[in-house]
């Protein structure tokens, strides 16, 4: 016996007495069959004339984001758990469980069962509890209680109770019936049904219920679920009444007796099976990432943010976010979990999760801009506080792209490149030279600590090593900052800055952002890293020098499909030239020397992160160190003509917590390991080697003021009185 319909309204059910009773009596002498043909000339209209939610149904799908592998689950985003699929991929008993249960006359009528509304009708006038409505009308009044393209209004009116809603449920069920086959209006009720416990179609139910496909449903899972629908909430095995969902799973077996859909024995033997339920709970956002990676909701939030400014998911930012909830999309994402289990792994091992400093780092695939991993030893989660610590690791913010309050981290050396690009495309070969005092006096008006006579004057962090003649290849190589800063004001701070902005590198911070656009000639200290950048900026705007100049805008898909099948043109990569190829590969040829390896004219004598040759086993490798003021930031980003890696070591929450020199090896070891992971078992490819034009001679000075006459390194070092003097000289011969 079927457990309790819900009763009709009293008032509704005598009035469509009243009107169901005239139309039998006006076509009484009518066979059944031309009934039905009366009913639908002469009430229905065309189905051109339907709603058109309900002849083109837009129904809310969940969309999944993937791993670059297209396996690998993400998340899934939704506003509503629901994924359509097609017929032949739904379990043939199934389909016959729940046509038992809700409309036996499925495949007899056209739309409207008058006998079977008759029926409810008698029913519910004696007192009992009897429904109505087929297949084909549920489905209707699934859809459009459900459009999107609705008011909520209009969506509430389509459960209300009255005659003239029902009315116009069987005309438009009829209609559809003129236009759309059994098995079309069968599929498309089975992907709208709600099941309970907020799966919405029979792909949710499946999973959700028995954690498996809905080909592969049993006939005790399918007629389990067929008895759902009645009743969703009341009935779920999950959050209601479990004996109440056996009862009517009863009811829908001896259901299918009836049909001839199965025998007697077989539902005597499925009734006696025991209730195995799977619950699968489907993730929805980027705190729900699969369990185990918690690390990878910084990527999909930086997708998220990406999706919501591409027009072509809608208007507005609204439109946007409906789309990635509603909108059924199968996203394909750049992330590679490989890439990202190692960078994870090496961030966590420079700093723990509990640690308040941070390394975030991220990999950028040259040449395409797609990003492969963004880590950070933090756990992605809202929960601030789970365990009652003070200092959780778990956040929300974007540690590794930047956005939202997050300006960045301070780089230091590594802006040095943008300087280096900027001489290099004004026509400055890498063997312009420069004698590199300790402390070079600037232009630049500066007072207190780092000032001289009231001018900026920046100082060389190690002296002994850095100071004396440099070219592009050694001034880069050992960070010379004096030579830099010297280089800058050869070029222009203003095209410097320009060359940064050109390469990818956004001014976050208000007050970067205004030196930037207004000030930028006097940016004296812009090439030694004192503007905020993050991870993915940097290394991306490395990426562009290793792809020969190549700007590729940072893109975290691979491929966007949507619900039909098509795909939606988002996933090619934005490229554009932004570097001529000789200038980028001139710097590429420079950024071999920090790293331990030998420019094409083996002008490299030194560098900054010489392990990394050794821990990439000599395959060619570029990059450059970065410390700011004081040690309080420690950085390295590398590449290969494969990958861009960069790593910034910091405390998001307090720029003045100094993470001290001492944590720049472990960075370096860090980053290092990560272009390790992603060149492994790829080709070795060299990089291009510069023009001679952009080379020069490297065995005559192009440029080489004379502080002092050359002396022998142990006799250079001048006392500070020599220094003194020396600055004066400067600042007499500059003006």
């Amino acid at each position: 016996m079927a457990p309790p319909r819900p009763p009709l309204s009293r008032l509704f059910t005598v009035l469509l007495a009243g009107v169901l009773a005239g139309l039998v009596l006006a076509v009484a002498a009518l066979p059944g069959n031309l009934l039905l043909g009366f009913a639908a000339k002469a009430a229905v209209g065309t189905f051109a004339a339907l709603p058109e939610a309900l002849r083109t149904p837009a129904t809310p799908q969940r969309s999944y984001l993937y791993a670059n592998d297209g396996r690998t689950l993400i998340t899934t985003f939704y506003d509503v758990n629901r994924t359509d699929v097609p017929l032949d991929e739904i379990a043939p008993v199934m389909r016959q469980a729940i046509v038992a249960a809700e409309d036996r006359r499925f495949y007899d009528h056209g739309g409207a069962d008058l006998r079977g509304l008759l029926r409810a009708v008698a029913s519910n006038v004696s007192g009992g509890q009897q429904g109505g409505s087929t297949l084909t009308m549920q489905y209707v009044r699934n859809v459009l209680k459900t459009d999107p393209g609705r008011t909520a209004e209009e969506r509430a009116a389509a459960t209300e109770q009255t005659v003239g809603r029902k009315i116009q449920e069987i005309r438009y069920a009829m209609a559809l019936e003129q236009s759309l086959s059994k098995d079309e209006i069968l599929n498309r009720y089975l992907n709208i049904a709600y099941f309970g416990s907020g799966a919405y179609g029979i792909a949710a139910a499946s999973q959700r219920y028995f954690a498996k496909s809905p080909a592969e449903l049993t006939l005790g899972e399918a007629t389990l679920l067929a008895g759902l629908v009645q009743s969703p909430e009341a009935y779920s095995p999950i959050d209601g009444d479990a004996d109440a969902a056996l009862e009517r799973r009863g009811y829908v077996l001896d259901s299918m007796v009836s049909t001839g859909a199965i025998s007697a024995e077989e539902a005597t033997r499925t009734r006696a099976e025991k209730l195995t339920l799977r619950p699968t709970a489907q993730p929805n956002g980027c705190t729900a990432v699969a369990a185990g990676h918690d690390d990878w909701g910084f990527f999909c939030d930086y997708l998220r943010q990406w999706w919501l400014a591409q027009p072509e998911f809608g208007a507005s930012v609204e439109d946007r976010e409906q789309a990635l909830r509603r909108g059924g999309y199968t996203v394909v994402t750049s992330l590679d979990p490989r890439i990202q289990a190692t960078a994870q792994k090496q961030a966590t091992s420079v700093y723990s999760y509990d640690n308040k400093r941070a390394l975030p780092i991220a990999a950028v695939e040259p040449g395409t801009g797609r990003v492969l991993a963004m880590a950070v030893n933090r756990h992605y989660s809202l929960d601030a506080n789970p365990d009652g610590q003070a200092n959780h690791p778990n956040t929300v913010n974007p540690l590794i792209s930047g956005g939202d309050s997050v300006a960045g981290y301070q780089a230091g050396s590594t802006f040095k490149l943008f300087t280096m690009l900027a001489a290099l495309e004004a026509g400055k070969p890498l063997s312009t030279g420069f004698d590199a005092p300790s402390r070079l006096p600037t232009r630049y008006a500066a007072e207190g600590e780092g000032s001289c006579d009231g001018r900026w004057c920046p100082a060389n962090a190690n002296p002994e090593w850095m100071d004396g003649y440099r070219m592009m290849w050694d001034g880069f190589g050992r960070s010379v900052n004096t030579y830099f800063v010297w280089l800058a004001e050869q070029v222009g701070q203003e095209k410097v800055v320009e060359m940064a902005k050109r390469l990818g590198i956004t001014f976050r911070a208000d007050a970067d952002a205004s030196f930037a656009e207004n000030d930028a000639a006097n940016w004296g200290s812009f090439t030694l890293g004192v503007t905020a950048t993050t991870p993915l900026d940097l290394a991306n705007a490395y990426a562009t020098v290793a792809a020969e100049g190549t700007y590729c805008a940072p893109l975290p898909v691979v491929s966007v499909t949507a619900p039909d099948g098509q795909g939606v043109p988002v996933g090619d990569p934005s490229c554009r030239r932004v570097l001529d190829a000789d200038v980028a590969r001139a710097a590429t040829d420079a950024a071999r020397c920090p790293v331990g390896q030998q420019s094409t004219r083996t002008q490299c004598n030194g560098g900054t992160a010489t392990s990394v040759n050794r821990i990439l086993d000599g395959r060619p490798v570029a990059g450059k160190t970065g410390s700011s003021e004081k040690n309080a930031t420690e950085t390295f980003v590398g590449f290969t003509p494969q990958v861009a890696v960069a790593g910034i070591a910091a405390n998001p929450d307090d720029p003045t917590d100094s993470v001290g020199a001492a944590v720049q090896a472990k960075v370096i070891d860090a980053v290092a390991r990560v272009i390790g992971t992603a060149v492994d078992g790829e080709p070795e490819k060299a990089f291009a080697a510069p023009s001679r034009e952009l080379v020069g001679d490297p065995r005559r000075p192009v440029e080489r003021p004379q502080v002092e006459q050359r002396r022998p390194a142990e006799e250079r070092r001048p006392s500070n009185d020599q220094r003194q003097s020396d600055l004066r000289r400067w600042l007499d011969r500059r003006g």
